[in-house]
């Protein structure tokens, strides 16, 4: 067994544009120095698509991947669809050409469904990622393109004997296709020392919450045999917890999400777009996050790290970072900037009733049980 320590650093939602490499400048550094770096590659990337085109999704804005030091993404997501099946082809092209694993998109179900192996110096990395969002045009078939998912089943129950009065929301996952996922944890279990599972899930937009189904899906990974769990797709952060010892980070928030077509004065109506958020999510961007009209909170971001030795994950926690109005995230440090991360994580962490505790060691934060 190796006696050498490993760090694994995994982050949310990426979206690139043209000239990406800049949005990474403050990160960069850091993630450089992972033996392994994971992120969640939000939307396709093609030329062959006008709306595509029109969002400066080109393939080769991907390069900021390989300058960024990532070397395995996962793709199950709601997204994914967003060009059609010209648009995983060309991103999944993409990606074989430069060496970047990914796992949990591809242009059939047996294809999304396959794992990631990756050694760093003897101990083995595995990557499954699942989709639990989003429409079911997504989801691959055996002969459509598309993604890995858990189908997530909704029930609206009423609070009262009024029809159309407020509901208590009810979510739990489809049998077969949870059974489909643990399956394939099982089988990968023996073929790696660290079995990280990828969850696009939860609630958009929204601080705190967290639907039912979240927790279940969780826990049956890590039943099955996973060692970590990061999730993604809700845009912003949401708390962390240990389960049987293991580490949950339920959402990670975005780590660069350039997305200027939802910006003010990109096509829309900035007033009726800004009313709309408004309605659905409670929030109005903020004008002076042009690419990043996201909630008011998802400034606040982190990275996570697992420290790695012999063969197993010793040490979990995260690097706190704040997103600048340029769009980049920058790492922050034990300072007043960096504490007002770790008391957002608190605070969520606590307000969703969840069991991690925090601490710092130097500037980064370790997650500890309850």
């Amino acid at each position: 067994m190796t006696s050498n320590t490993l760090n694994m650093f995994a982050v949310g939602d990426i979206i690139l544009g043209p000239d990406a490499e800049p949005f990474f400048t403050f990160v960069a550094p850091v993630l450089k120095t992972g033996d392994i770096v994971l992120g969640q590659l939000e939307v396709p990337y093609t030329t062959r698509d006008s709306d595509a085109v029109a969002l400066g999704r080109d393939p080769e804005n991907l390069s900021a991947l390989i300058s960024a030091g990532f070397n395995v993404v996962t793709l199950a997501g709601n997204h994914i669809w967003d060009a059609g099946a010209a648009g995983i082809e060309d991103t999944l092209a993409w990606l074989n050409k430069h060496d970047i694993a990914f796992t949990g998109g591809g242009m059939n179900i047996n294809e999304a469904r396959r794992p990631v192996v990756i050694e760093r110096d003897g101990t083995r990395f595995g990557f499954m990622s699942y989709n639990c969002v989003g429409p079911k045009e997504t989801w691959a078939a055996p002969r459509r393109p598309g993604c890995a998912y858990v189908h997530i089943i909704t029930h609206y129950e009423l609070e009262h004997a009024t029809p159309g009065g407020p509901p208590t929301v009810y979510t739990w996952a489809e049998s077969d296709t949870l059974g489909a996922m643990v399956d394939d944890i099982r089988s990968l279990r023996s073929l790696c020392d660290i079995l990280v599972v990828s969850l696009h899930k939860g609630i958009g937009h929204t601080p705190v919450k967290l639907a039912v189904y979240e927790q279940q899906v969780s826990y049956a990974a890590l039943d099955a045999g996973a060692d970590l769990i990061v999730g993604h797709h809700a845009h912003i952060l949401k708390g962390i917890e240990l389960y049987r010892g293991k580490a949950i980070f339920h959402g990670l928030c975005n780590l660069v999400a350039y997305v200027p077509s939802l910006a003010p004065g990109t096509g829309q109506d900035p007033r009726s777009w800004a009313r709309r958020r408004k309605e659905l999510f409670g929030f109005e961007p903020d004008p002076e996050y042009p690419t990043y009209p996201f909630h008011p909170e998802a400034r606040y971001t982190i990275i996570t790290k697992c420290a790695v030795k012999d063969k197993k994950i010793f040490q979990t926690g995260y690097i706190p970072c704040l997103i600048n109005k340029q769009g980049q995230p920058e790492i922050l440090k034990r300072d007043a900037r960096g504490q007002e991360v770790f008391e957002y994580m608190d605070k969520i962490t606590r307000g969703a009733g969840l069991n991690a505790k925090f601490e710092w060691k130097g500037d980064e934060v370790i997650v500890q049980g309850g």
